[in-house]
């Protein structure tokens, strides 16, 4: 069955290219939380290192979210794969005691990580719910098959 594909290759490679760019940056800003210079009990460096993991968890859930959907628009992917596997986990809000701590720069990094999440997500949602309102349910296909026995 062909599907109208509104998730088009060129917006996921947009958003592939604009989520590889931010991943540097997530990378550059929070490298000095693993480095031996920062003590291990220094409040700043705990929350490079929270604020960092969630800034880095959120990207390449998006990430993965993306190449699933090239994989899936170039035929790699089959409906039901692309059921099971596409899902986007739901983002993790940033501790405000923690962002507190972190410069404005490394705050905003943060923030556009979010947005970003944001939009995927609501990309995604739109598009499973186009998906499931044009394709029948196994309920609506029972029916179906029941009113066809009925007449027959």
């Amino acid at each position: 069955m062909q599907h109208t594909v509104d998730i088009t290759a060129l917006i996921i490679e947009e958003l592939y290219c604009e989520a590889n760019v931010l991943a540097d940056e997530v990378r550059t800003a929070f490298v000095p939380a693993a480095t031996e210079l920062m003590p291990i009990d220094l409040p700043l460096r705990r929350a490079l290192e929270c604020e960092g993991l969630k800034a880095t968890t959120r990207i390449m859930h998006v990430l993965a979210w993306l190449l699933n959907h090239r994989a899936f628009l170039a035929g790699q992917m089959s409906d039901l794969q692309w059921e099971r596997h596409t899902q986007l986990p739901p983002d993790r809000a940033p501790s405000a005691e923690l962002m507190d701590m972190l410069d404005l720069s490394t705050r905003a990094l943060v923030a556009q990580t979010q947005r970003l999440h944001a939009r995927v997500a609501r990309i995604d949602a739109e598009y499973r719910m186009a998906r499931s309102n044009s394709q029948p349910s196994c309920g609506q296909l029972h029916e179906r098959l029941e009113r066809q026995f009925a007449q027959g």
